[in-house]
């Protein structure tokens, strides 16, 4: 009965979480005439498939989702194997140069987003990478590296330097330590980083608006944005299933790993 309270405000806070998906479900479900009505409904009178063969129909999905899969699968990958290192180094060597590298990404993290969208749109330009796939790439790691540096390195500083010191008394070097000792340790923050640079990429959209033109390498937001009437008026049906379809990756990837992201998120809130 003491944890009654517990239990009550944690139920509040997953309906919270659950009803936008539940409601997403129930419009993607409904019929045209159903959706119009003044009185919503939760469970569709009328389920109907229609909405998502409508959304298929009118865009390619398929092909947006495999765009954005790529972009996310890249950016992701390039970012932890950019910022692991880099995060060691700024979590084993203290230096001034370092204090300065940690403070210089706390505080690109307070500048807004939009005022970099221009300086970057010259450099692609210059570099032939409007419009293309790796340009986004690009775009996605530079937006997503500097929150995942300082996630690793508070990761790294969990790790006793200790257990190095200890491996090189048995006669391991330090690339020996690194992979055999330290490695494993860090995993679960890595498995976590990648996460949150995967849904960051998959999810963004104000990037990807002002990089790709071609509807031939739009990413997936992009595509969802063209359901949209060009008198403002949202086709809510086929956006609705598209939406919920757009969904689907984001949710398996986090049941897959989500083990090792909450052992990863509960080593960072120990580290102190």
């Amino acid at each position: 009965m003491k944890r009654l309270p517990s239990y009550a405000a944690l139920l509040a806070y997953i309906v919270f979480l659950a009803f936008p998906l539940v409601w997403l479900l129930s419009t993607a479900l409904k019929t045209p005439q159903e959706m119009a009505q003044l009185d919503p409904t939760w469970i569709p009178r009328e389920p109907t498939l229609a909405n998502f063969s409508d959304a298929f129909g009118e865009q390619d999905l398929t092909g947006a989702a495999l765009r954005s899969l790529v972009v996310a699968v890249f950016s992701s990958f390039i970012t932890v194997l950019i910022s692991l290192p880099a995060a060691y180094a700024m979590a084993r060597y203290r230096s001034l140069v370092n204090r300065v590298a940690i403070g210089w990404v706390l505080v690109s993290q307070v500048f807004p987003f939009i005022l970099i969208i221009i300086p970057l749109f010259m450099v692609l330009r210059e570099l032939e990478l409007v419009n293309t796939l790796p340009g986004l790439v690009v775009v996605h790691v530079t937006f997503t590296l500097p929150f995942a540096l300082w996630m690793l390195q508070g990761y790294v500083r969990a790790v006793p330097p200790e257990l190095e010191e200890a491996a090189s008394v048995d006669g391991a070097g330090r690339l020996r330590a690194l992979v055999s000792v330290v490695a494993p340790l860090l995993a679960p923050g890595v498995v976590a980083t990648l996460l949150f640079s995967f849904i960051s990429s998959w999810n963004e959209f104000l990037f990807a608006l002002v990089i790709l033109q071609d509807p031939d390498v739009m990413t997936l937001p992009l595509t969802l944005v063209r359901f949209t009437g060009p008198e403002g008026v949202a086709r809510l049906g086929p956006l609705a299933a598209a939406s919920l379809m757009a969904t689907i990756p984001s949710l398996i990837f986090f049941a897959i790993i989500q083990r090792r992201l909450r052992s990863g998120l509960m080593a960072g809130a120990v580290k102190g």
